[in-house]
Formats: structure tokens, C-alpha cells, sequence
């Protein structure tokens, strides 16, 4: 069985992220930079499917060549092999040019399964995945939590709104975005950073010609904004407007709770 696994190289969660000159972008030559978190799940059900069932695991990602570093990792926690799709501008790309970068760079492997994590930790399009699929024309199962291989068809458990499931039969080959939390996470052994170094990345050019279909004109830092509020009246009357306030202008209550 062949398993794609597509990554993202996103900037860790307890930066200082700041906003570019051009505010467009974050500044990202002095950031640093981790594995997406949900990605990792997505590698980490591969992996288990690999060893139940046999066959590769290829990891891929579309960036600039920092984006290496979250293949290596792929690589050191048992990925067979690599692919990057090189190209700088991918980094601030939309999900459209990165989800078709990613299918250009898939379409010869002929994989029977492709893999992303539901989202990213920056952006959050929760696309990408959708769009490799479309492009590469598979069948495609979102929010997936649970998944059984068998013989030339899979069964997929999703997660609905309210605690509910959903189980769904669809043909391979495939693609599902994972959700956090399918699975639990290993981590690189020594064994497998060496053995990382051996194992091979091929690089290839982002496609030319494709255009981003969202454009990003301004960013800026979410102002902090602090406002004390008393509440007047009898103790009944200011417990009643408590309520009111928490519910309808905090939102933080649900109604009829």
C-alpha cells in the first residue's frame, strides 16, 4: 500500500509572531518554524496503516527549503521517503496553489492513499486536502477519525457536530483529512534521526502558471481592549442583567442554560 502524507512547515505556537513591513505577512526570516500538529496525526496514521498493511510511506510538502526540516522529521519517525515542492512564494500561498503543487507533485507516484491533517495551524483553510483530491480526481472523506482498510475499499469514521459519527465506505485510492487526536503521536528515536539522513528527498519545481485565488491586502495584531462595566440594582435585578450581559453580549452562556 502506498501512502502519501502531506506536511506543513508552520511557525510554532508560542512565537511572537509580527506583522511584515508590507502587512501582508508575518516576519518570517526570524521565526521559528515546527511540523504542523495536525499533519503529525495524519504521518502518524500512515505510519500505523504501513505496518498493519505493508508498503511506503512518501512525505511531501510545498515551501522553501526550510520546509526540509519538517520532511526530515517525517523521514526520522519511519517515512520512507520524501518529496519538496520547492518554490519560496509557496510559503505565502492560498490553498489553491499550494493543493495543486502538492497533486502536481503526486500524480506520477500512482499512491493508493493520500493523507493531510484537517488543517493548518496558521492559515486554517481546512482546503488543501480537498483540492489535492479533486485535482488528482479521488473519491474524499473529511474529519476523519478512525480508519479500516479493506481490500480495495475503506471504511471511515467522521466526526460530526454534537458528538456524532459518521461511517462511510468509499473505493481507493483516496484521500482523508485526519483530525487531532485519531491517534497518539511517537516521536524520532536516535535510531531513526540517523537513519533519516540516508533516506532521500527529491525536489521538485513548484508548477508554473498558477494563480492564487485569495489575496491578502492587510494584516494587523488584534488590539487588546479592556472594559469594566457595573452592574446597578437590587441583588435579584443585578444577578438577572449578570445573566443577560454573559449571555447575549458576552455570548459565553448558552440559552435556556
Amino acid at each position: 500500500m502506498k501512502i502519501a502524507v502531506c506536511l506543513k512547515h508552520v511557525v510554532t505556537r508560542d512565537a511572537a509572531v509580527r506583522v511584515d513591513e508590507a502587512r501582508t505577512w508575518i516576519r518570517d526570516r526570524d521565526a521559528s518554524f515546527e511540523l504542523n500538529e495536525p499533519d503529525a496525526y495524519a504521518l502518524e496514521e500512515a505510519l500505523r496503516l504501513k505496518e498493519k498493511h505493508g508498503g511506503e510511506v512518501i512525505a511531501v510538502s510545498a515551501g522553501p527549503g526550510r520546509v526540509t526540516q519538517a520532511l526530515r522529521e517525517a523521514l526520522a519517525r519511519g517515512a520512507d521517503r520524501a518529496i519538496h515542492v520547492d518554490g519560496e512564494a509557496l510559503a505565502r500561498a492560498d490553498a489553491s496553489v499550494v493543493g495543486k503543487s502538492l497533486a502536481a507533485a503526486l500524480k506520477d507516484e500512482a499512491v493508493d492513499l493520500v493523507l493531510t491533517g484537517l488543517q493548518s495551524d496558521d492559515q486554517g483553510f481546512a482546503q488543501v486536502g480537498v483540492i489535492v483530491a479533486e485535482a488528482l480526481g479521488l473519491s474524499h472523506a473529511t474529519i476523519v477519525m478512525e480508519v479500516q482498510v479493506d481490500g480495495p475499499r475503506l471504511r471511515v469514521r467522521r466526526e460530526l457536530e454534537g458528538g456524532w459519527f459518521q461511517w462511510v465506505a468509499m473505493p481507493l485510492p483516496a484521500l482523508l483529512t485526519i483530525q487531532s487526536g485519531i491517534n497518539q503521536l511517537r516521536y524520532a528515536t536516535l535510531k531513526g534521526i540517523m537513519a533519516a539522513k540516508k533516506k532521500e528527498i527529491r525536489v521538485v519545481p513548484a508548477p508554473a502558471g498558477l494563480r492564487s485565488l485569495v489575496e491578502i491586502r492587510c494584516l494587523a495584531v488584534p488590539a487588546k481592549q479592556r472594559e469594566t462595566r457595573l452592574i446597578a440594582g437590587t441583588a435579584p435585578e443585578a444577578a438577572a442583567e449578570l445573566v443577560r450581559v454573559l449571555r447575549e453580549d458576552a455570548r459565553v452562556l448558552e440559552g435556556g442554560r
